[in-house]
Order: C-alpha cells, then sequence, then structure tokens
C-alpha cells in the first residue's frame, strides 16, 4: 500500500533570506507553520522582531541572521549562524529579490548590477553555501523563488525578466548537480502578488484592471497563501521525486 504524502516540516530546519516583509515574511510563516524552526535572513538582523515573535509564538525556534544576499561574506556568515543554531540546516528558499523598473533604453548600469547581484548572484552563493552544508548532511531542499516574469517579457522590467528566467535555468543546473547527493532545487514562478512591493502599482485602477485581465483563468491578484503552498510542497516529503522544476503560480497568465 502507497503511504499518503507527507507535508509535515516536523525536525526540518529552514533560511528564508527577505524574510522581513511580503512574501518572505509569508513564506517563513508557513514553515513554522508545517513544523520546520526558521532563520529569518535579513538585511538587518533586528529588522522583524514581531516575526520572531510570531513564529515563537507557534512553538518553534528562530533565530535571525545578518544577510544582505549582495555581501558573500555575509551569505557565509548567516547561513554558518543558521545551521549552527539549529545544529543542522535543511531547507533553503532563495526569496530576497530586487525589480528596478524601467524602460530598456533608459536601464543604468548601477540598476542592472544591483538586480544581477540580488536575483541571481545573491541566488547562486547562497545556494553554494548551503548546498555545502546539505551534501555533507545527504540531505536538503532548495527553493527558489522566481518569477512568471522569467517565462514572458513584462515591459519596462527587461532586467528583471532576465534573471528570473536565468533562476529557472539555474534551477534545473543545480538540481541536476546535486541531485544524486540527496539534494532537490526547484523553483516557484509567481504572478503579481498583494505585498508591500506590489502595493504602489496595484493601487492604479488601470495597472489592476490589466493585470486581473492577463491572469487569464482566475482574474484575480494573487495571495501570499497562492504561493507559501507550493513552497512547502516543494519542501516536503510530498515532492521527494519532483526535482529541476518549477511551479508556475501565475493563475493562468502564462497559459494564453
Amino acid at each position: 500500500m502507497t503511504a499518503q504524502p507527507s507535508f509535515d516540516l516536523t525536525g526540518r530546519t529552514a533560511l528564508v533570506t527577505g524574510a522581513a516583509r511580503g512574501l518572505g515574511r509569508a513564506i517563513a510563516l508557513a514553515l513554522a507553520r508545517a513544523g520546520a524552526d526558521v532563520a529569518l535572513g535579513l538585511r538587518r538582523a533586528d529588522s522583524a522582531p514581531d516575526l520572531v515573535d510570531e513564529i515563537e509564538a507557534l512553538g518553534r525556534r528562530v533565530v535571525a541572521v545578518q544577510l544582505d544576499v549582495t555581501d558573500l561574506a555575509q551569505i557565509a556568515a548567516g547561513i554558518a549562524e543558521a545551521a549552527e543554531s539549529f545544529g543542522h540546516l535543511d531547507i533553503l528558499v532563495n526569496n530576497a529579490g530586487a525589480a528596478p523598473t524601467n524602460l530598456a533604453e533608459n536601464v543604468t548600469e548601477p540598476d542592472f548590477d544591483t538586480t544581477l547581484a540580488v536575483n541571481l548572484k545573491g541566488t547562486f552563493f547562497a545556494s553554494q553555501h548551503a548546498a555545502r552544508l546539505m551534501l555533507a548532511q545527504g540531505f536538503g531542499r532548495i527553493v527558489n523563488v522566481s518569477s512568471q516574469a522569467g517565462l514572458v517579457a513584462l515591459p519596462g522590467e527587461s532586467v528583471y525578466c532576465m534573471t528570473k528566467a536565468a533562476l529557472i535555468h539555474l534551477t534545473k543546473c543545480l538540481a541536476v548537480e546535486w541531485g544524486s547527493r540527496g539534494i532537490t532545487v526547484n523553483a516557484v514562478a509567481p504572478t503579481f502578488i498583494e505585498t508591500p512591493g506590489t502595493e504602489k502599482a496595484l493601487a492604479d485602477p488601470a495597472f489592476r484592471a490589466d493585470v486581473e485581465e492577463r491572469i487569464a483563468a482566475l482574474h484575480r491578484v494573487g495571495q501570499p497563501a497562492d504561493v507559501t503552498g507550493a513552497v512547502i510542497f516543494l519542501a516536503s516529503p510530498a515532492a521527494a521525486l519532483v526535482t529541476g522544476h518549477t511551479i508556475v503560480v501565475d493563475g493562468g497568465w502564462t497559459a494564453r
């Protein structure tokens, strides 16, 4: 008889980058509710005391670590601190992201470099440092937060789209390289989600109406819980045979 798939993360430990607000915060809370102890990767280690309190109230261990993904020294130190605090590190969610908006002809070099440093370079080196620990223990789950922008063109988002497309392919490369040694690497690719980062854009009625129209199947802007379910699945035993895959959480945007 086949066992019922389990989504329980009890006994597992996780690190979420960019955990202070928005989708990162929601993912950290979802991991804790699923049973995991959670390290919060923050640009300022003291920036989310309320989130620390909320996770502790769930009965989970939590540690806030200084982790600016554009700083390789902080990546190494933050991941080491998380593993030391819990005794092991099982799950990494690469959520930190940057999305400066500009027409391609007006993109500046600093914006270009920052977007690549956060979205791509930071994800690669956080994965590398976490994987070194995971390889030693023979188990690991890495989940990258990409975007529907990695699959379709969004006007004024050329550099962002480029980095999110690269993340999808990086996910495949790391999955193939590390799979035989116990690590799965997957990604989620959300549409527009209601977070502080999208609040200003979605406050424009015309922009919001266009977004809802393009979300062809469901015609609504996404909520953080629409994405956290996919992350929990990919981190859980239920996804043991899933690797190199991107779950597109876009309400049908890319289906047409």
